[in-house]
């Protein structure tokens, strides 16, 4: 019972991710075919890339009103991406950093941190939390893809937060809907015809059976994964946050382990930060935002006073390690693969 389980758990992880890398490429294809500008395509399918897993994990968790799974799925990921992956690629390799990564991405993944244990102190996040975490996650991608020329320099944490509250995200996403609509009203019958006549009809169509096709594997594998991730939850008597934190994170999270370990080995290892941080700050702002508007999310105690701040004390330490000399070195990647291995070591010793 227990091989068979294990089969269906592993079979689940290589939908869910397979999935998620075939629906990504296919669905950029077309986009591009159809016209679709390359912000809109920024904004919305290369932004949550890497974290499709673990949103759609997370929603079958939250359809299935398992709370835990979400919350541990979420912040297990956080503290693995940081523990686990930047460790490993630092150890790999000497990885060099910029004060960009900090000034911006690294401020807005701490207060992301910290406005979600902020939420989760009186023990749920509500759907009035969640939208704002959505608002939020959709002002920074905005801010990302637009403002950059803009402006230059002053590009940081400070003028992300102005940006947000003077909601002038909501006035570009405004703008670009109606220029998309006009352009495409100034397009004549032939400058029309002409493209539709040059599109691969043939590309179209397998691009389309690509995108469906792996959307089946994705909806598909994430309901094997949260089955088995309940089943061995019970199986073992172990709470569900626990497996949430453990298998479901660290299997949602190797997309972002493969890309940080060729990034590290081919010199890239600041891509793989990056790539870190952007994914830590999307975990909590979309999926965190998505889950709790299908179902409002409960939180435990344990999350309360150890996970929560354990993701917490991570990201502090990855923004200390990223300013030591604009450099992750060896032995700080180290420091993270020993902090995670105590980070689990105590988890599990907690529940025994």
């Amino acid at each position: 019972m227990v091989l068979s389980n294990t089969l269906l758990l592993v079979l689940g992880l290589v939908l869910l991710i397979k999935g998620s890398d075939f629906f990504v490429k296919a669905a950029a294809s077309i986009a591009k075919k159809r016209g679709v500008s390359e912000f809109v395509i920024g904004l919305t399918l290369v932004a949550i890339a890497t974290s499709i897993p673990e949103l759609v994990s997370s929603v079958i968790a939250a359809i299935k009103q398992e709370s835990d799974i979400v919350i541990g799925n979420v912040v297990g990921s956080n503290i693995a991406n940081i523990g686990l992956i930047v460790g490993l690629a630092a150890a790999i390799a000497l990885i060099k950093t910029r004060e960009e990564m900090l000034k911006r991405d690294g401020y807005i993944m701490l207060f992301a941190a910290l406005i979600f244990y902020l939420f989760i102190i009186n023990g749920k996040i509500s759907r009035v939390e969640a939208l704002l975490f959505l608002l939020l996650y959709v002002a920074y991608t905005v801010f990302l893809l637009e403002e950059k020329p803009k402006l230059k320099d002053n590009y940081g944490f400070k003028e992300f937060i102005t940006y947000f509250f003077e909601l002038k995200y909501l006035a570009t996403l405004k703008r670009k809907v109606i220029l998309g609509r006009d352009k495409r009203k100034k397009e004549n019958p032939t400058t029309e015809a002409r493209k539709i006549k040059e599109l691969s009809q043939a590309g179209l169509i397998r691009d389309f059976t690509v995108l469906i096709g792996s959307g089946f594997a994705i909806v598909f594998g994430a309901n094997y994964l949260v089955d088995e991730a309940i089943f061995f939850a019970d199986f073992f008597d172990v709470p569900k946050t626990v497996i949430g934190i453990t298998l479901v994170a660290v299997g949602t999270s190797l997309p972002e382990l493969g890309v940080a370990i060729s990034a590290a080995r081919k010199g890239y290892g600041n891509i793989a930060v990056g790539n870190v941080i952007g994914s830590n700050i999307a975990n909590i702002f979309l999926i965190i935002g998505v889950s709790a508007m299908i179902a409002p999310l409960s939180v435990i105690k344990s999350t309360i006073f150890y996970t929560a701040p354990s993701m917490i004390f991570m990201s502090l330490l990855l923004l200390i390690f990223i300013k030591s000399k604009w450099e992750i070195s060896r032995k700080e990647g180290i420091v993270f693969l020993i902090l995670y291995t105590l980070f689990l070591t105590v988890l599990f010793l907690k529940w025994l």
